[in-house]
């Protein structure tokens, strides 16, 4: 008997999909859940001239160098976290990003890693999507100096992850490890309380 794996989103047992609504309405929060990101960890010089090039071959956008920022081609986005270190992440469910990476990169000196099972995306928005987050974090916010496109490491509710503005909105992707996603979740519906909580469908 062939052995069958059903895959289940962070969040599956929380009921989300019940809960949805199509648009966020008077709630100053909205709040969703991302699922299925296929993220690859990606490690190599960003002074190595080939790297850089393989890479831009490979998903036809070149990798941010300067901290903190993205770039993004299509469903595709490119994530600085560190000098020699990024995340590819997409929305595409067929995507391999990871297979065709090691391909174009066999003998250079890169590393690359599949680690979006690990992880969760949780989308943030709304008009108070701000003042939720920084009851969560220690970043600042400002749209001055944390802007659409800008993403940084931190903490997230005594929890770590990867936080990202996807638009002037604001709107902010959180993706934290999938053990800490339905802890993070209870946090962000109970500190938003005081704004107006609306779950809503994303794909």
């Amino acid at each position: 008997m062939a052995d069958l794996m059903i895959r289940q989103s962070a969040l599956a047992q929380l009921g989300l999909d019940g809960r949805a609504r199509p648009e966020r309405g008077e709630a100053g929060v909205a709040l969703a859940e991302k699922p299925f990101r296929a993220i690859v960890n990606l490690r190599g010089n960003p002074e190595d001239a080939a790297v850089l090039a393989a890479v831009e071959g490979a998903l036809g956008l070149a990798l941010p160098l300067a901290p903190n920022t993205t770039a993004t081609q299509g469903k595709t986005t490119a994530f600085w976290l560190g000098p020699d270190e990024w995340w590819i992440v997409t929305a595409e469910p067929a995507a391999d990003h990871a297979a065709r990476l090691r391909t174009t990169l066999a003998g250079l000196h890169a590393a690359v890693t599949e680690v979006g099972e690990s992880r969760s995306c949780i989308e943030v928005s709304g008009p108070r999507a701000r003042d939720l987050l920084a009851k969560a974090c220690p970043l600042d916010l400002h749209p001055r100096v944390f802007a659409p496109g800008a993403c940084a490491q931190s903490q997230l509710a005594k929890t770590s992850g990867l936080l990202h503005q996807t638009s002037e909105e604001p709107a902010y992707d959180l993706y934290v490890l999938r053990s800490f996603a339905e802890y993070l979740w209870h946090w962000l519906e109970d500190a938003g309380q005081e704004y107006g909580v609306a779950v809503v469908r994303r794909g």
